[in-house]
């Protein structure tokens, strides 16, 4: 799969933004800049999108660039695959990642495949942006974080930005590349903070993690909104003199493996957070890769602090699901005294 390297701002004018703004930003620049970019899904029109993800976008770009679709995620999925093989640049929308199982079998059969099957002939530039995860008080299959279903899909690639900055500049990459790429947006984090964010156009490279801030006694690995959570037990953490090293991973397949390895041969210890399950989660392959490049340099076992093997619960338990800086905390403490 083509890779694309990572750009600077084509000017230095930021502005505060929400991670939700800066998906907006992202879009609208592209559907300026390049004619061949629709952006379909349900309600993302008229109403903007349940989120406001896709405000003002139809009035300025018009109902032929940015579509109100059925509510019908396999059809949507469908229509972008022709459009794309057609020369196209679609960024469809699934209304919640929960929404997407109708549209797997388009995904995986035809999205990941195209390329392989067309020996490269035709190749599928389209984006699926899905907003997932739990901890907003939505209703049942609203909240799933099932990433793991399409990291082992090799032929798509599959982005998570925890952040405004990463957001706008993954979602850009993800538009430009000439493959199938699933943006995935933590809906805790639309909201949650604002940060200075550049104007102009610019990428973050996909398949490459960022060190959020260094350590010497424990690797955190997240994404999404799991890397506040990290950075919470981490001041807890240093306050009783343990040295917390976080790994934002932001990009989930292809995976940053040397990040990863030179992290935990420095600080010989490794925490994984994720809300998904335990069973089966992305955290079981990154323990492979651990095992496979830093194991000798292990002085305690991997520790894991997931969602439990559940569907996620209604609102009262929902909190109880996810992992906590508690959880992590306690983690920590679990590896450094091993």
């Amino acid at each position: 799969m083509t890779q694309l390297k990572e750009s600077d701002p084509k000017n230095e004018t930021t502005k505060q933004m929400t991670l939700i703004q800066a998906i907006n930003d992202g879009m609208r620049l592209m559907l300026d800049e390049d004619e061949r970019t629709i952006i379909l899904g349900e309600d993302i029109g008229k109403n903007g999108g349940v989120f406001r993800a896709t405000e003002g976008l139809q009035e300025q770009f018009g109902d032929d660039r940015v579509v109100d679709t059925p509510l019908s995620e396999a059809g949507i999925i469908g229509t972008s695959i022709g459009l794309a093989v057609n020369g196209f640049r679609p960024v469809a929308e699934i209304q919640f990642l929960g929404f997407i199982y109708p549209a797997y079998e388009q995904i995986m059969t035809h999205v990941s495949r195209i390329r392989m099957r067309s020996m490269s002939r035709f190749t599928v530039p389209i984006v699926i942006r899905a907003p997932y995860g739990a901890g907003i008080r939505a209703p049942e299959i609203h909240s799933d974080s099932t990433e793991i279903l399409f990291t082992h899909m090799p032929g798509i690639k599959v982005v998570c930005p925890s952040n405004p900055y990463d957001a706008k500049g993954l979602l850009i990459a993800a538009m430009e590349d000439p493959d199938p790429v699933l943006v995935l947006e933590p809906m805790k984090n639309y909201r949650s903070k604002r940060e200075e964010v550049p104007v102009g156009k610019y990428t973050v490279e996909i398949g490459k993690g960022k060190i959020v801030s260094e350590g010497s006694d424990v690797t955190l690995i997240a994404w999404g909104a799991m890397i506040s959570i990290a950075e919470k037990a981490a001041e807890l953490a240093e306050k009783k003199g343990i040295s917390c090293e976080i790994i934002d991973l932001r990009t989930l397949y292809p995976i940053d493996r040397d990040i990863i390895t030179q992290s935990v041969q420095k600080t010989t210890r490794a925490v994984i957070i994720h809300e998904a399950h335990n069973t089966g989660g992305l955290g079981n392959d990154i323990v492979s890769i651990i095992n496979d490049t830093a194991f000798l340099y292990l002085r305690a076992p991997i520790e894991r602090v997931t969602g439990f093997d559940v569907p996620v619960p209604f609102f009262t338990l929902e909190e109880h699901y996810l992992p906590t800086t508690a959880r992590v905390v306690e983690g920590i403490e679990k590896v450094l005294h091993f």
